[in-house]
C-alpha cells in the first residue's frame, strides 16, 4: 500500500529557538492549534517534550482530544510525535515515521520549517484525512511563521 503524508515546508525569518517555542509552549501553540479543531473545542499542545513524554491536545476545559508520544526530539532541530484522537476506536498501528514530524534548519538567523503528517495509509479513508489534513497545515504553517517572526 502507498504511504500517504502530508509533506510541506515554509520558511521564516526567525531563530529556530524562536520557532521550536512556537510549537512547543502551550501559551503560543495555542494560537495556531486551533486550525485542528475544524469548528469544535479550541485547543493547545501540552508536554515536557522529552523522549518518551505523553502529548495532549487539550480543550480549554482540560478535556484530552488527541493523544500521543514523542517518539524524536533534538532540542531547535526535530520534534516528532504520534496523534492518536481519543474520540476515535481504531487506532492503527504506528511506525516510526508515523505522526508529525517538525524539522528545524537555520541558516543565518532564518528558519526552514519542515512538517511531515502521517502514515494515513493505515487509516481507513486514509486518502480523505490525509488530504484534510494537508488544507489545515496550509493554515498553519503562515501562523506558526507569523508568530515566530513576531517576538
Amino acid at each position: 500500500m502507498t504511504k500517504l503524508f502530508v509533506d510541506k515546508t515554509i520558511e521564516i525569518n526567525a531563530p529556530a529557538s524562536n520557532v521550536w517555542d512556537v510549537l512547543t509552549k502551550s501559551e503560543l501553540n495555542c494560537q495556531w492549534a486551533v486550525e485542528f479543531s475544524s469548528g469544535g473545542p479550541e485547543f493547545h499542545l501540552e508536554s515536557t517534550w522529552e523522549l518518551g513524554s505523553p502529548v495532549y491536545w487539550k480543550g480549554q476545559d482540560g478535556t484530552v482530544i488527541v493523544e500521543g508520544d514523542v517518539t524524536a526530539v533534538k532540542q531547535d532541530k526535530l520534534l516528532r510525535f504520534t496523534v492518536f484522537d481519543v474520540r476515535m476506536e481504531e487506532r492503527p498501528e504506528v511506525t516510526e515515521e508515523d505522526g508529525i514530524t517538525f524539522h528545524l534548519a537555520e541558516v543565518e538567523g532564518k528558519t526552514t520549517l519542515h512538517i511531515l503528517q502521517g502514515d494515513f495509509s493505515a487509516m481507513t479513508n486514509g486518502q480523505f484525512y490525509r488530504d484534510a489534513s494537508a488544507e489545515i497545515w496550509d493554515k498553519v504553517l503562515p501562523k506558526i511563521k507569523r508568530i515566530a517572526e513576531e517576538f
